[in-house]
């Protein structure tokens, strides 16, 4: 029995993977990759269904996150954002989540990519969350096996940030194992970059009290300078960003000691 349960845990997991990597998955495809029967692949749909971690559809699955999604339907600009170089984000997100280790205390800074991420952490066990993101807290709200914190403040525009001092407090108090800020600059010698000046001291200030500071950026926003500082390059752990990422491109943070990924 622990073994057919440990075989059940490790199908779940790929599935999940496969999820967060395709946006969604196939029964047929899922049981020839794992090598189980097409009945047992629609077991595991189900049963994962019933946590709440997918949406079962004809012949396969989705993701159950657009449903979570409703109340913020005609926000287009958010939505319009997810949509860019959705699997580049995915798979950024996936990386950055398997760095993650059970019993994490973890940050997350608002933005598209740092969703992802969140996305790929919410199957994960006895982690705590914090988070100045209402749609992420909301991701994560229904998982029990997360504990979720969110900093307070006053809601930033359509990007769902909280912001402002007294989001600013709350993360001064907290001190985390990994923080991941996604941007929509960062440049080898200028740093991080935002666009949006107000969420630049409460990403700044989350990034500064992680332990590990991890910045997730598909290609587009490398090279590139924003308009308000969030932390320098010298900061940074790691980057986690995509293939299409050019060395050209990578060379100058390379050249600097920062560590890359690309996912």
């Amino acid at each position: 029995m622990a073994s057919e349960n440990g075989a059940s845990a490790r199908r779940a997991q790929a599935i999940l993977e496969q999820l967060l990597q395709r946006g969604d998955v196939a029964v047929e495809l899922l049981a020839q990759q794992l090598g189980v029967t097409a009945a047992t692949i629609r077991r595991d749909l189900t049963a994962l269904e019933r946590q709440g971690l997918l949406r079962r559809t004809h012949g396969g699955a989705a993701p159950v996150t657009p449903l979570l999604y409703e109340p913020f339907r005609h926000n287009s600009s958010f939505q319009e954002q997810e949509a860019m170089f959705a699997a580049e984000k995915r798979r950024i997100g996936l990386a950055a989540a398997a760095l993650v280790k059970d019993g994490d205390v973890v940050s997350l800074g608002a933005g598209t990519t740092a969703t992802c991420v969140a996305r790929s952490l919410r199957h994960r066990r006895n982690l705590t969350i914090v988070t100045n993101a209402v749609n992420i807290a909301m991701e994560l709200s229904h998982q029990d096996n997360l504990r979720v914190y969110v900093t307070g403040g006053r809601l930033s525009g359509s990007w769902f940030a909280l912001v402002g001092e007294a989001a600013l407090a709350t993360a001064r108090e907290t001190f985390v194992d990994k923080a991941f800020i996604g941007v929509d600059g960062i440049h080898a010698e200028c740093g991080l970059t935002t666009n949006y000046p107000e969420q630049a001291p409460i990403h700044r200030v989350l990034f500064s009290q992680a332990r590990q500071k991890i910045v997730v950026a598909d290609h587009r926003k490398l090279g590139v300078i924003g308009t308000s500082l969030i932390a320098s390059a010298a900061e940074i752990t790691l980057l986690i960003t995509d293939k299409r990422a050019t060395e050209k491109q990578l060379s100058p943070f390379l050249n600097r000691g920062i560590r890359v990924h690309r996912a």
